[in-house]
């Protein structure tokens, strides 16, 4: 058995802290916006702290999850450092299989962010700043969720470039994360245009 163990040194360093801080930090963004966005659209909290000003609100929100993610990934990647690489993972291929993930997570996020818009990107709906028709370019004939599925890929890419399983571990986190974060976003963003819709058609009977 001892010979076994150290033939197979473990996939994954559980006594490193990092680890765990990187894993809080994938599960805390998404529910900090959420959070953030329900309690605005019902509260007008942050329009509140702007003077009444919803578009000033909604870039401050955009610039502070932008950071926030920018943090998370500089944890992702110290978690990663001090991690174990896995020989499977350094083989010839696997780094060219990584930039093809990074580049395409990329595309996909960055053209999102083009086609929405920032208001767009970071829950302008929220605020009351709707999109007229809903967006039907790349990357939205592609998936519904480019964002997410992006920086997905580009997590696991990284993962990958380091060989490191324990990158892969977090990688499925990320996904399961935000799939949990589109199970509370669609229907409740679907609602705020349905509502919306419902107020036009009203308006029209009115008139």
């Amino acid at each position: 058995m001892s010979r076994y163990l150290t033939s197979n040194p473990s996939l994954i360093d559980f006594n490193q802290r990092s680890l765990y801080i990187s894993a809080l930090a994938i599960a805390f963004n998404p529910t900090f916006w959420n959070t953030i966005a329900r309690r605005e659209y019902h509260h007008k909290t942050l329009t509140r702290l702007f003077n009444g000003n919803s578009q000033r609100a909604c870039y401050a929100l955009a610039l502070t999850i932008f950071s926030l993610g920018l943090f998370r990934d500089a944890l992702y990647e110290r978690a990663l450092r001090s991690q174990p690489t896995h020989p499977f993972l350094q083989q010839p291929l696997v780094p060219y299989i990584a930039y093809a993930l990074i580049l395409m997570g990329n595309i996909l996020v960055l053209t999102s962010t083009w086609a929405l818009g920032i208001t767009g990107t970071y829950l302008g709906d929220y605020f009351g700043i709707l999109m007229d028709e809903p967006v039907t370019s790349f990357p939205f004939n592609v998936t519904g969720a480019p964002m997410y599925y992006g920086s997905t890929m580009s997590f696991l890419g990284t993962a990958l470039l380091y060989a490191r399983p324990a990158g892969v571990v977090l990688t499925v986190e990320v996904l399961v994360v935000y799939w949990v974060a589109l199970g509370f976003e669609d229907p409740f963003t679907s609602e705020i245009y349905a509502k919306r819709d419902r107020e036009r058609r009203a308006g029209k009977k009115t008139e």
